[in-house]
């Protein structure tokens, strides 16, 4: 049928309405979200529960069992599928209120679609759980993000139907065009790869450089714009921008949903026609006129050669899966950009009403949406940063904090509740978060950059090029240092000493404990000769208690000191002399080490004497194993020392560990390459090695992947906890007899 008759047809046939909803629908348009009041009014208060039977979803295992659903059951398995997501991540924690925002455009996607041959992108993956569910790994739902389990992202390894990986953001739209040219040049018999991009994603950069190439070349590629005024975690964080989403795009396309009524499938046909060749499109002319005004050629999507359709509501299936139908099927090359609007946590009350939506959660209470949690001994390491700042800001009118989108994770939320003046959230806006922190330096404000670890990797080129090549004084502060626990391999921050530890004019520290991070907090607010680093893991503080037990601290009253104090830049400490002793306050543990006090009858020949050179929080482990070794040797005699700094390092702290111990052990929470390589390279060019009787041995994490898993079975697979270092020890100097030490593989842990 030639394109034109085609169209004509869809105008005039009688079912042409069959998928359209009522008129008076167009009333959703825009009082704040695009719920349908029929959902919510089945749910109108506590206690909340879902179905008690699951027949479609239950019927289906895989998306092509959908392809015998009518409309009403298409509308069933969506309710059955949202019921299926809270009761899943109820049990297990996750990321949850993402996945129910889109679960109707799911359902419409796998219809629609021929998956795995049909390539479907989620971008930030965390939405992916329907998907997951709807491709065969519902039954695996309760290992979710779990040691074994499955990922709570997209994984190509995991499943064939999962097209792409995706942890971080705004990568879609460049993988769906590098598949769609890839499927064109290999002339393969179908072209279909749809990017979702939602949460936010939109905002980065990398996004707007893939429309525009996208447009340039061509390429067939359907774009579903996820649009559910969410930007930063949680979005309504108090900044210089007010409390409104971190983006001006958040706001032009909310604009567009209030400017238009949401698009049915009849106002779909009338436009269709300038999707066609022009030479289509003045034949159908007289079809066209129908669809002046209803999308104007004035988007910025539409600037950058798309096709733009939307908005429509994205909880409607009947006109999403009309339209997505004639997208499919239509000849043209052309990419296009479906905008929907969609509610962030759709169908769950709870969810909708929190502040951050419940975009992660722990366990919870399916009937009153309350999470289960149990009561922290002591505060985030996230907190005690946050609170430093704000201990130094009261001081230095200067100081102003940066977040990435980030700001419920890197603290700045609460920063920004007492200076909503100096926090400036970007967006999902790495790169431009770190120049634009090089502007602020410029100009004499003491900027504090907020990124995640794995984050920051995305700002790599700014580093070097903005900020280090011109020794600006910003401080960038990496959260979730080392590994991360359940989110997996595209999260943890094993990288960042090696990738930042090669840049000159760094200088780059790492705390060991909460008082030690706060410290340094003033030592970087108080450092204006060059750029900064500070990375800290995720987890929380000791407490008074074990600070004062294991690592020697002497506290006035028992309490951590409220307020840290900045430390000499490049100096390190020791915190534990052969024997047991604690150089903080020189005593005893009170820890229940067996280790004899003092080092008289230990150490006696220096091959016996070892020296733990730790950075970060791997100190306790190291002063454990410490305690652990002396306890199974007694003529071992171990010193444990603390290096704080990276760059520069302490070098009369590693040439008096050098010349009084014969076995130099350093541990970390990084990859090859970071600070036990810096130590190595020290001693190698400072001829400490020379003569061959120092031992040296780094402990970092190995060249490989850590899965989703708890960080204690993270850093058990690593081999970095204390008995793994303990036995490090004991082999060095017993030369060979103790067990070595093994570290697992990975595929042995999966299986």
């Amino acid at each position: 049928m030639k394109l034109s008759s085609f169209l004509l047809a869809i105008l005039s046939a009688p079912g042409a309405d069959a998928f359209a909803p009522a008129r008076n629908a167009r009333a959703i348009q825009r009082s704040g979200s695009a719920t349908s009041t029929s959902l919510l009014d089945t749910l109108s208060g506590p206690p909340y529960a879902g179905p008690s039977s699951k027949p479609i979803l239950d019927s289906v295992n895989y998306p092509h069992d959908m392809k015998r659903l009518d409309m009403k059951e298409l509308k069933q398995l969506a309710h059955e599928l949202r019921w299926e997501v809270i009761e899943a991540v109820s049990k297990t924690g996750g990321h949850f209120s993402s996945s129910l925002g889109v679960i109707e455009l799911t359902v419409a996607l796998h219809y629609v679609f021929d998956m795995p041959e049909d390539d479907i992108i989620w971008d930030v993956a965390h939405q992916c759980y329907p998907h997951k569910m709807l491709t065969g790994r519902r039954h695996k739902f309760p290992t979710l993000r779990q040691l074994g389990g499955i990922s709570g992202f997209c994984k190509r390894k995991e499943s064939e139907y999962d097209s792409f990986g995706a942890g971080h953001s705004s990568t879609s739209i460049s993988a769906a065009q590098g598949m769609s040219v890839a499927k064109s040049m290999l002339n393969k018999r179908r072209n279909n790869c749809i990017a979702v991009i939602g949460d936010g994603a939109i905002t980065g950069g990398m996004a707007y450089e893939a429309m525009n190439n996208a447009g340039y070349l061509s390429s067939r590629m359907i774009v579903v714009l996820n649009d559910n005024g969410q930007v930063s975690l949680p979005t309504g964080t108090q900044t210089a921008g007010g409390v409104r989403p971190a983006s001006q795009l958040s706001a032009y396309t909310s604009n567009l949903i209030v400017s238009k009524p949401f698009q049915d499938f009849r106002d779909f046909a009338k436009s269709l026609n300038r999707l066609f060749p022009e030479n289509v499109q003045d034949v159908n002319k007289r079809i066209d006129e129908y669809a002046r005004g209803l999308v104007t050629g004035g988007t910025i999507f539409e600037e950058l050669g798309f096709f733009y359709v939307g908005p429509i509501d994205g909880h409607d299936l009947d006109n999403m899966v009309p339209i997505l139908e004639k997208l499919r099927d239509s000849d043209s090359s052309k990419p296009v950009l479906l905008h929907i609007k969609t509610t962030k946590g759709y169908g769950y009350p709870p969810a909708m009403a929190a502040s951050d939506r419940m975009h992660g959660v722990g366990k919870f209470d399916i009937a009153t949406g309350i999470q289960v949690k149990g009561k922290a001994a002591s505060p985030s390491l996230t907190s005690i940063f946050a609170n430093a700042l704000i201990d130094a800001a009261t001081d230095d009118r200067a100081i102003v904090g940066i977040t990435a989108a980030m700001p419920g994770g890197t603290g700045m939320d609460i920063f920004g509740r007492r200076f909503p003046k100096r926090t400036f959230d970007v967006g999902i806006a790495e790169q431009h978060a770190v120049t634009f922190a090089a502007g602020m330096a410029c100009e004499g404000l003491k900027p504090f950059c907020c990124i995640y670890s794995t984050f920051m990797q995305r700002g790599y080129d700014q580093v070097v090029h903005d900020v280090a090549i011109q020794n600006l004084p910003v401080r960038m502060i990496l959260d979730r240092a080392g590994v991360v626990g359940n989110d997996g391999p595209t999260h943890h921050g094993c990288y960042d000493l090696a990738y930042l530890g090669c840049i000159p004019n760094l200088t780059i520290m790492s705390p060991s404990d909460e008082l030690e991070l706060k410290n340094m907090v003033m030592t970087c607010a108080a450092f204006n000769d060059g750029p900064t680093v500070l990375r800290y893991p995720r987890g929380v503080g000791y407490g008074a208690d074990k600070l004062q037990s294991l690592f020697g601290y002497a506290f006035e009253n028992g309490e951590i000191p409220a307020k840290g104090t900045p430390i000499e830049i490049g100096k390190g400490r020791v915190i534990r002399r052969p024997g047991g002793i604690r150089a903080l306050s020189e005593h005893s543990p009170t820890n229940g080490s067996k280790s004899s006090i003092g080092a008289a009858s230990r150490g006696l020949l220096k091959e016996n004497r070892v020296a733990i050179l730790s950075l970060g929080t791997r100190l306790s482990e190291a002063l454990i194993a410490a305690d652990d070794a002396e306890a199974a040797d007694k003529d071992i005699a171990v010193t444990v020392a603390d290096a704080r700094f990276v760059k520069p390092l302490d070098e009369d702290l590693i040439r008096e560990l050098a010349d009084e111990n014969g076995v130099i052990v350093t541990v970390e929470e990084g990859s090859i390459g970071g600070f036990g390589d810096h130590v190595l390279h020290f001693l190698a060019l400072d001829g400490a090695l020379d003569d061959g009787e120092l031992k040296f041995r780094p402990m970092v994490l190995p060249d490989t992947y850590f899965e989703a898993a708890t960080q204690y079975e993270q850093y058990e697979m690593a081999g970095l906890n204390s008995h793994h270092i303990m036995e490090n020890i004991l082999r060095l100097v017993r030369k060979g007899s103790a067990k070595k030490v093994e570290v697992p593989e990975l595929v042995e842990i999966e299986k």
